[in-house]
Formats: structure tokens, sequence, C-alpha cells
């Protein structure tokens, strides 16, 4: 109990001399204020002599007035006025909220506003999600191929000439590719469906043996659970079948908008920019005139280097499938490339096929040669060829890559996801350099303006002496 009324007793005292010396300090503080007040309040003296001042100022002589002369010239500076906060009234609610709290406040409005604008805007893009997914694509594929129109235009070809032939041979060259992809996916949907099955089953097995514990009833649940959500959804599978005309017209409508795109966008990209840089108010024109190129300097880079590199991946991991003997290797390495336009998702996913593939059709020791293989390749890719091709330009964190693709998947599905990435990386680069111009003309200083000269004087032409007479 002693030593409980000796600590409490210490503690009193030392809050009895914190208040003390907060009482001080308030003190000190209430008194310098008065000593500014009184100084702002007093008069100033005035610099000129009395009038009248008789003899004592005039018998001062030049000494007096040379001493005055620099004081007068120099600014007082107890005339600068000092602005000081009015004193919020004894029952102004204002004075009673925090200051963290107002700042909290002001930044939780703006963000409502700015979540609304973003609300408002993602449900026109979802009204019109067909016409800005079929413009997305164009600007990828006008990216993609504007580099041979400006090479053939290098060489001396007509912009006209050069964009359709561009146009033709690319389109073509897509839609072969595109062929290709159907006739081997549909030639093989069978051997995937049962691959697939045989999968299920395996794994099913592997789970009753494996040391988790997992029964045959604990499946046949999951089973079931699922096939009644299939059944509860029928109505909804039902009604997707029958729109299936609807899709596909959406689909023609959405190329032909692309196709269309492409062949403006290819022939007459620059004044479509100059154009759009005349719907901002003239002091942004700058800025967004700088930001612009290398804008789509980097839309350029990210669509030609994730060509080459989904084309690398697709060739590297068909060639270690193909020898490892595991079957379909053509349609697998089709999938990788199409997968490969989503980054780090999409390698996932078609490196998670492929070893089951295997998995199912050669056992577990070729699905782990398949699942190294997968590996050695995804990591050649992130640390030698995207560096490599892509450059610093487009570099993304892989955060924002995952985090973009998820994001552009729930708005707009597998399109949204396509587009996400190059977004962010187009964001990015324009963010960066209207970053660096704003600071750059902050840096500039005004000039100030310069007065003109005044102007010489005229002087009189002499008048000519009368001639004499010569009378």
């Amino acid at each position: 109990m002693a030593e409980k009324r000796n600590w409490s007793t210490a503690l009193a005292a030392g809050l009895a001399g914190l208040a003390g010396r907060l009482e001080e300090r308030h003190a000190r503080v209430t008194a310098r204020e008065a000593e500014h007040d009184a100084a702002l309040s007093a008069p100033e003296p005035d610099p000129t002599p009395a009038a009248g001042a008789g003899p004592e100022g005039a018998s001062a002589g030049p000494e007096a007035a040379s001493a005055a002369e620099p004081a007068a010239a120099r600014p007082a500076a107890a005339a600068i006025p000092v602005q000081r906060a009015p004193a919020a009234a004894p029952g102004d609610p204002a004075a009673v909220v925090p200051w963290s709290m107002r700042v909290a406040a002001e930044i939780g409005w703006r963000l409502l506003i700015l979540a609304g604008t973003v609300w408002v805007l993602m449900r026109v893009i979802g009204a019109v999600r067909l016409v800005v997914l079929a413009f997305a694509a164009a600007l990828l594929i006008t990216a993609l191929l504007q580099p041979f129109v400006a090479r053939l235009k290098r060489l001396g070809v007509p912009r006209g000439l050069a964009t359709a032939m561009v146009f033709i041979g690319g389109f073509i060259i897509m839609g072969l590719v595109g062929w290709f992809v159907v006739w081997q996916v549909m030639d093989n949907v069978d051997n995937l469906s049962s691959s697939l099955q045989d999968g299920i089953a395996e794994g099913k097995k592997w789970l009753l043996n494996s040391p988790f514990h997992v029964t045959d009833d604990q499946i046949n649940n999951i089973a079931k659970n699922l096939s009644d959500a299939i059944g509860s959804n029928s109505k909804a599978l039902t009604d997707a079948g029958l729109e299936g005309v609807t899709v596909i017209v959406d689909l023609l409508t959405g190329m032909l908008l692309a196709m269309f795109s492409t062949l403006f966008l290819l022939y007459d990209g620059p004044n479509i920019w100059k154009w759009v840089l005349r719907l901002f108010p003239e002091a942004a024109r700058d800025g967004l005139a700088g930001a612009g190129p290398r804008a789509w300097r980097t839309l350029t880079l990210y669509v030609r280097g994730t060509v080459i590199v989904a084309l690398i991946d697709a060739i590297c991991i068909g060639i270690g499938i193909f020898f490892l003997g595991v079957p379909m290797a053509v349609p697998l390495a089709v999938v990788i490339f199409l997968c490969s336009f989503v980054p780090l998702v999409g390698a996932v996913a078609s490196g998670f096929i492929a070893v089951v593939v295997a998995l199912v059709t050669e056992g577990p020791f070729i699905a782990l040669m398949v699942l190294a293989v997968v590996l050695a390749v995804q990591q050649i890719e992130g640390h030698i060829l995207q560096p490599f091709i892509l450059g610093r330009a487009v570099r993304v964190h892989p955060l924002a890559v995952v985090l973009s693709v998820a994001a552009g998947s729930l708005v707009a599905g597998i399109g949204g996801a396509v587009v996400a990435v190059p977004l962010v990386a187009v964001s990015n680069t324009v963010v960066g350099y209207l970053r660096a111009y704003a600071r750059d003309r902050a840096a500039v200083p005004v000039a100030a303006p310069v007065e003109a000269a005044p102007p010489a004087p005229v002087e009189p032409e002499p008048t000519p002496e009368p001639a004499p007479d010569p009378a």
C-alpha cells in the first residue's frame, strides 16, 4: 500500500508540474501577442519635420539631413500589415471540430464526388460496351499495323495505297489465325472433354487417398450442390442459349465496327488526334499534345511486344510438350498463345491446362516435366523477353497487372481483361509525363514585363537662312 501511495503521489506531483508549465507557457504567449498588438496599433511617427521648427531645426545642418535620409528611404517593418485569422465565436460549431476531422471531411466529400463520377462513367460504358470494346480492339490492331503503314510511306508508297495494303493483309492474316484456332479447337474438343473428365476422376481418387481425409460422401455432396446450382439456373442457361443469335449479331457488329475504326485510324490518325485536342480547354492542349505521342508509343510497344512474347511462349511450350509425348500439342500451343494476351493470369491458366492434360494422359512424372517446362518459359519471359522487348516504357507492377485484369474482367469480361493492362500502361505514361510537364512549367521563372524605352527627343530641323538679296 505504501508503494501504491508513493506512486499515486508522484503521478499527482508530475501532473501538477505539467499544469504549471502549461500555464506559464500560456501566459508568455498571451503577453507576446499583447505586445505585438500594441506595436501594430501604435501611431507611426511623421518623418517630415514640423512646421516652424525654428533655428534648432535649421542649425541641424547637413549632418542631420544626411542621417535622416537613409531612415526615410528604408521601408518600415512595422508598417507591413499582418493578417490574423478571425477568432471563432464562442457558439461556433466549427470551433469544436478538430482540425484532423475537418481535413478528413474535406477529403471524404471529394472522394464521394469522384466515386459518383466513376460510377456514372461505368454505367455509360456498360450501356455502350459493344462500341467501347470495338473501338479498344481497333486501337490495339492499329497500334500493331501502324508501323507497317509508316514504313511503306517512307518507301514512297502513297498513304491511301499503303493503308489499303496493310489493312487487307493484316485482316487476312488475323482471319487465317482465327480459322486455325477454331479448326484445332473443334477438331480436338472431344479429346479435351474426355481428358478433363479423366482428370476429374483422377483428382477424386487422389483426394480419397490423400492425407486430408476427404470422404466419398463429401465429394458426392459437392457434386450434388453443383448439379443443383446448374438445375436452379437452368432457365438462365436456356435464355442464354436462345440468345445465341443475338450474341452472333453483336459479335459481327463489333467486328465491323473494329474494322472500320481501324481503317480510319490507319488512314487519318493524326487529324483525328488534332480534332480530339480541340475538345479540351486551350490551357490544357500543350500538355496533352505532348502526352499523346508518348501514350501511342507505349501502346504500340505493348501490342507488338505482347504478340512477340505470346508467339515465343506458344512455340517453346508447344515444342516441349511435343517432345514429352503429350497429345494435342498444337491445340495446347494455340491456347497458350491466346491466353498470353492476358498477362500473368492467362499464363497461369494455360499452364494449368497443359499440366492437367499431361497428368491425365501420361502420368504424374510427365506432368511434372510439363510444369517445369512451363515455369522455365515463364521465367525466361519475365526476366529476359519482356524487359528486352517491351522495355521500361510499359513496365507495370505485377500487383497493378493482377488488379487491373480482375477489374477489367468484372466490368467487360474477357475483352475487359485484355484491354485493362494496356490501359493501365498508357495511363501510367500519360500521368508521368503530365506531372513532369507541370513541374517543368512551375520551375520556369515568369519573365518580368520589359518596359518600353522612352522615345528619343526629336530635334527641330534648322530653318534655312534667307538668301542674300542680289540687289
